[in-house]
Formats: structure tokens, sequence, C-alpha cells
């Protein structure tokens, strides 16, 4: 089959973990940023946590309607839930924990061979820099497709240390696994027909973004990652440590994530807003940053077929509820969301109907 890349380019920065070795007196100018959200943070622990959903339970003759139920307006209140029971076992979470943290640690000199290329976006570095004047983010990042294999890039895979990629590729397998059944359960929870999921649940690509939060002593100043929703179908993210920083925007506050130890916090993206034409939405998020510890998390991206259509599920269509989007290609929108920076929910807007105001978190 030949191989297509992954449209998309971002201009080459310096590694902040490197900025953040020395004994900083000040923080870079390019990182500083005075333009965060003035959205409240809700400290309280009175406020509800983000939906645990119980996989096992989905599969369970006993439970599966009651879980089933959970799920829905998990995706369709929260776009954001967590799952436990999920069957990866605790040695291949802590592989890839151990491997991806070896590999931030990595000397510059070897990190080098797996940095971005011009025109590129895999490899270590950031996204979504489209000028030499624009804010960084106080974090790197290593971007790789990792499915279907013959989309990797050889260059990447081929150099990786064997341990490193012996452990993502065990990784990446499970997590396929779940996609498909999330998938699957969309479907079946609000009436879409599987085959209209094909070219997400089984045609699509995986990708891989593995994120390095530094330190920083002046944390309130700079940013992890800016508000955004996500551009993919799926998003299945694990922490790879204690340290919390994702935080989400509903009811205009931004709600701190308790990660569960072992957990995998699961977020629905902007093409399957698209897909259950706006009945489960993407929303927005961030990354923050801790005064005095590192944070790590691997996001796997779950999309569809590069060649697809993006559109609303037919089955979803009737005179009563109309698209709420408009059509456009996988290939396109993957464009124009990393042409731009990044910010909020901005380019799922082009796509809305002009008649569909859109909701609100």
């Amino acid at each position: 089959m030949e191989s297509k890349s992954i449209p998309g380019t971002s201009l080459l920065v310096p590694s902040v973990k490197e900025i953040a070795k020395q004994q900083l007196t000040a923080i870079p100018p390019r990182y500083v940023r005075h333009d965060h959200d003035p959205s409240p943070v809700a400290h309280t622990t009175s406020l509800p946590q983000i939906p645990v959903i119980n996989l096992g339970n989905l599969f369970s003759p006993q439970f599966a309607d009651l879980e089933l139920h959970k799920f829905h307006l998990a995706c369709k209140d929260w776009g954001f839930f967590q799952l436990v029971n999920h069957g990866v076992s605790t040695e291949i979470l802590e592989k890839v924990k151990l491997q991806t943290e070896e590999f931030f640690n990595l000397p510059m000199e070897e990190k080098m061979k797996f940095w971005q290329k011009p025109g590129e976006i895999e490899g270590f570095g950031q996204h979504f820099v489209t000028s030499e004047e624009q804010k960084l983010e106080w974090a790197d990042l290593f971007y790789v497709v990792t499915l279907p294999t013959h989309l990797r890039k050889p260059h990447l895979f081929s150099n990786f240390p064997p341990s490193f990629r012996d452990a993502l590729e065990a990784y990446s397998e499970e997590l396929q696994s779940i996609a498909k059944k999330i998938f699957n359960l969309v479907a079946k929870t609000l009436g879409i027909e599987p085959d209209e999921l094909k070219d997400l649940a089984e045609e699509g690509w995986q990708a891989m973004r593995m994120n390095y939060y530094p330190p920083c002593p002046e944390p309130d100043l700079v940013i992890g990652l800016k508000p955004h929703s996500d551009a993919t179908g799926l998003t299945i993210l694990l922490q790879l440590n204690d340290v919390e920083g994702l935080q989400i925007k509903k009811d205009g506050m931004w709600i701190p994530v308790k990660p569960i130890p072992n957990a995998f916090i699961i977020n629905i993206g902007d093409m399957l807003e698209i897909v259950t034409n706006g009945i489960y939405r993407s929303i927005e998020h961030r990354a923050t940053i801790s005064s005095t510890k590192e944070r790590l998390s691997i996001a796997t991206f779950h999309n569809p077929k590069l060649d697809g259509e993006l559109r609303a599920a037919a089955s979803l269509i009737t005179p009563e509820t109309p698209p709420v989007f408009k059509r456009m290609s996988v290939s396109d929108y993957f464009k124009g969301y990393l042409s731009r920076e990044l910010h909020g929910k901005s380019f799922i807007g082009v796509l809305r109907i002009p008649n569909h105001q859109a909701k609100t978190n």
C-alpha cells in the first residue's frame, strides 16, 4: 500500500527540558504568556470529577445497561471520562511509562536524531508553531504515527532504542483494541450502523503524542498546552506519573482532573463530534505546569482514514435532525487544523452550518 504523509508542519523550536535545567532567574520572554483564559479554576473538592466508566461492566450481562447509560451521559455531558478495568496489563503500562521517561532523558545529541524535520510534524518539538514571534508552550513533545505500520516513518522507528520500540508496539496494539470497543459502544448507544464508523474503527490511523512538562519556577506565567479541543476521533491519555496538570472546561470553569492510577483518560475529539452530528462533543482542555515537579503523559489519537470523508453518520440524519456540520475530506480537515495556531474549539466552527449555533460547555 502506498504510504501517505500526515498533513501538517510546524516551525522548529528549542528543547524546554534543556531550558528548564538552567538556573533560571527569569522565564525566556517567548514562553511568558499574559493571555491566559480568565475562567476560574475549581478548587473545591465538592465539585464533580469527570465520570468513571468500567469497561468490564460494559460487557457484563448484569451491569451492561446501567454502564452503557453512564457511558452515554459521560460522552454527551462531559466529553471526557476515566476508563478503569480496561484489561491492559500493569506490566505493559509500566514498561511504556519507564521507556518513555528514559526516551525523554536521552542526551540531546541522541534526541537530535529524532527531532522534527522541516515540513514534518513527527519527532521531538512542538506543534502549531506558525511564526518565529509566536509564544511557545512550556513543554516538549514527541509525536509519532504508530498504526497502520505502513504509515510509520522508518528514520524514527528503525532508530528507536529496541526496548522503547517494543514497549510502544505492545501498547499501541492494546490501545487500538480499546479504541475499537469505544467506537462500537458509540454506535450502539446512538443507533449508528457499525459500517458508518468503519473509517474510524477499522480503517483509521493511530498516532501518539508523548508530553514532557518540566517544572517552572513561575508556573502562572507559562502554559503546558493551550486550551483546545482535539481534532481526532478519540483520544486516550495515560498519565505517566502522579503530578496533576490536565484541566477541562465545563460550565465556564476549569476543572482539574485527578487521574486514577493506571486508568485511561478518554475524550471525544472534533471528528467524533462531527460524525455524531454534535450529540457527543469535544471539550476544551489544557495542561498547566507545576513549580516543582515534572509531568509526563502519552496521548494516543485515533483518527479516520486520511482519504475518507468527514460527515455526520447517515443513521443520525432525519428531517428533524439535519446535519450540523458541512462535509469535508479528512485530509483537508487535518491540513486546516494543523496550519493555524491552536485556539479553543475554533477550527471545528469552520464546518458548522450557520443556522446551528455552537453550544457552550
